[in-house]
């Protein structure tokens, strides 16, 4: 069974993160492919942007990439300390860590933000949220992006967008990643989205 990796920062935006977790649920209930969810934070208890407590499975430092096939990053809420927990050396290294081993790594809206800090969004594509006056999209450009327009960029293996409404598109895009065009398919049936074509 695939794995991601889903990091919860303080603030997150819950919209962002939830969706990870339908979309690979109905991967595991009716998919050609299960893909596990794991949760990890800096402290056991998160609370997101909307006041919502969450417990995280496992502590960040305890989280080895080599244990997953992905990583997931929602976006957030700087009021809420959002860029504390996003900015985190220990999660930089992982995501370094994500990018060195080529897994597939999503961030919705201003998660995009913790990649580029990292530094592994230089000189490539990515995209973050665009208001209020592209403040977030200027301080991706300053990490070194290439920043696009677009409402998703897909760049390798790296997936950013640019908002909240993006959020099921993100992960339907890292389940396919993960595990391929049909099994999305299948998924997008299940859960009644639109027929292609």
């Amino acid at each position: 069974m695939k794995k991601i990796l889903l990091f919860l920062p303080n603030g997150f935006e819950e919209l962002e993160a939830v969706a990870f977790q339908d979309v690979m649920g109905w991967s595991r209930e009716g998919g050609s492919e299960p893909v596990a969810v794991v949760t990890a934070g800096l402290r056991k208890a998160v609370i997101s942007i909307w006041g919502t407590k969450y417990e995280a499975s496992l502590l960040l430092p305890d989280a080895d990439a080599t244990g997953f096939d992905g990583l997931a990053i929602p976006g957030g809420f700087e009021k809420a300390g959002y860029y504390e927990d996003a900015f985190h050396p220990d999660l930089l290294e992982l995501i370094k860590t994500f990018d060195l081993q080529g897994k597939p790594i999503a961030a919705v809206c201003v998660g995009a933000l913790s990649l580029a800090k990292a530094g592994i969004l230089v000189n490539r594509q990515a995209t973050t949220y665009d208001l209020p006056a592209n403040q977030r999209r200027k301080q991706l450009s300053e990490f070194g992006a290439s920043v696009a327009s677009e409402r998703i960029v897909v760049e390798r293996h790296i997936i950013t967008s640019m908002g909240p409404a993006t959020a099921l598109e993100v992960a339907l895009k890292l389940l396919e990643l993960l595990t391929g065009e049909d099994n999305v398919r299948k998924v997008k049936h299940l859960m009644r989205f639109p027929a292609e074509g």
